[in-house]
């Protein structure tokens, strides 16, 4: 009978390892968020639909409305699949210059890039709580090619985002 205390305790402390805490406030990102945070909270942010297209990046960050998953018709298969009750969404970009570029997101959700029919990695990630306007950042190398932008996984229905040249 002594197995079972000694099950539960490990049990709970391999929960715990797994349930690490986020990192928590806006000093806690992995590089200066200033830019990207501001783009964030501006009051000029252009309201798209989910499955509009660009012409071209935008200048200022986007508010991207988002619709239930069975609704959202994503081009590609997001890597993680949605949540019961989240939302999803996405926008493409027809043209973009080549570069390192930071997607920064005001809210947690999922985000698949998607150039050439590929899915991108992240070169570099970072995310923390409780810092308003931002939730997110990766940083994406981008070829000179169209590509899509898909969110899912989103608890509102909406999300500001600001793709931005890395600095």
């Amino acid at each position: 009978m002594r197995v079972f205390p000694l099950l539960a305790a490990f049990t709970i402390s391999a929960t715990s390892a797994f349930a690490a805490e986020e990192p928590s406030g806006c000093d806690k990102f992995g590089w200066p968020i200033e830019r990207e945070r501001a783009a964030l909270t501006a009051p000029d942010r252009t309201k798209l639909a989910s499955g509009s297209e660009q012409a071209a990046l935008p200048s200022s960050a986007i508010t991207l409305e988002l619709v239930v998953p069975s609704e959202a018709r994503l081009p590609t298969t997001p890597e993680r699949a949605p949540k019961d009750g989240t939302f999803a969404g996405f926008t493409s970009v027809k043209s973009a210059k080549a570069g390192l570029y930071t997607i920064s997101l005001s809210t947690g959700a999922w985000v698949d890039v998607v150039q050439d029919g590929h899915a991108l990695k992240p070169v570099a990630f970072s995310g923390a709580t409780d810092c308003e306007g931002i939730r997110k950042t990766m940083k994406y190398q981008l070829s000179a090619q169209p590509f899509v932008l898909q969110v899912s996984g989103a608890r509102d229905n909406s999300v500001s985002i600001a793709i931005l040249p890395a600095q």
